[in-house]
């Protein structure tokens, strides 16, 4: 499948990485090695995103953060009261950033714009490409079905890529829902461990050793998002595809793991 080459919008000239201390199987050294490679630009890897910018009032981000999640997946337009539990939460959190609490679900382009309201206005450019890994799960609503999905990646300045987001945002496969309903109709929980081993490999899992190689596509995402305005592919087996469930994602990423010929040739954008 192929498309017609895209309208450059900008020149980016370095990307810059921030480290997830909660996922030590994410190899940042590797991803900026492959960026390197792939795009001739300067890559530059840093500490995790509020640690490198610095935290002014640890008590009011705590509860900036803790505004940010999404109580009611139905509505886009809500208020999202910050409970003294939830602000605990962000504020042990931001003090230990290998911390990881599942199943939150954040609002992402509120996520991003706090985010962005940290960086300096000289790296605040379509120049400069920030990718900040989080683990915190990024959700945005979709006007079409009326309802937040959880997403891998939310790219604008910065971009967003969520190490929970990778596991529960691209759908499982279908026969693993059947399994788990299978075992409801028992009245039995489900054993999280037997099913994985049913399925093992069929999806990304939390610390999985493939994070990386996956990852690496979800970056030349967040790159594309400068460089042509729009971060994704209608090619299945290019890494620009917006896999919707898990079996696409690891089919762009892990068995394909390349761009499709007209994405392929906007690179190296740095030469």
């Amino acid at each position: 499948m192929t498309s017609s080459r895209p309208r450059t919008l900008a020149r980016p000239q370095r990307i810059v990485l921030y480290e997830e201390p909660a996922t030590p199987a994410l190899d940042l050294n590797e991803l900026a090695d492959y960026l390197r490679d792939a795009t001739n630009l300067y890559v530059e890897t840093r500490p995790e995103f509020f640690s490198h910018h610095g935290v002014p009032d640890l008590e009011d981000l705590a509860q900036q953060l803790a505004h940010l999640k999404v109580k009611d997946l139905y509505h886009e337009e809500q208020e999202f009261p910050s409970l003294l539990g939830d602000v605990d939460i962000e504020r042990r959190l931001l003090l230990d950033p290998r911390k990881r609490l599942p199943g939150i679900l954040y609002d992402g382009f509120r996520l991003q714009t706090l985010m962005r309201s940290f960086l300096p206005e000289a790296e605040r450019t379509l120049r400069t490409v920030h990718l900040a890994f989080t683990p915190r799960l990024i959700s945005t609503f979709d006007s079409g079905d009326r309802v937040y999905h959880a997403r891998v990646i939310v790219c604008g300045l910065p971009a967003l890529a969520s190490t929970s987001g990778v596991v529960e945002g691209p759908a499982k496969p279908k026969a693993f829902y059947m399994a788990k309903r299978r075992y409801s109709a028992m009245g039995v929980t489900p054993p999280t461990e037997v099913l994985k081993e049913e399925f093992e490999g069929q999806f990304i899992d939390y610390d999985d050793e493939r994070l990386t190689e996956v990852f690496k596509g979800y970056a030349l995402q967040a790159l594309f998002f400068h460089l042509v305005g729009d971060p994704f592919c209608a090619d299945p087996a290019c890494r620009l595809f917006n896999a919707h469930w898990q079996e696409e994602m690891l089919g762009a990423q892990i068995h394909s793991a390349a761009l499709c010929d007209v994405h392929a040739e906007l690179l190296p954008v740095g030469s």
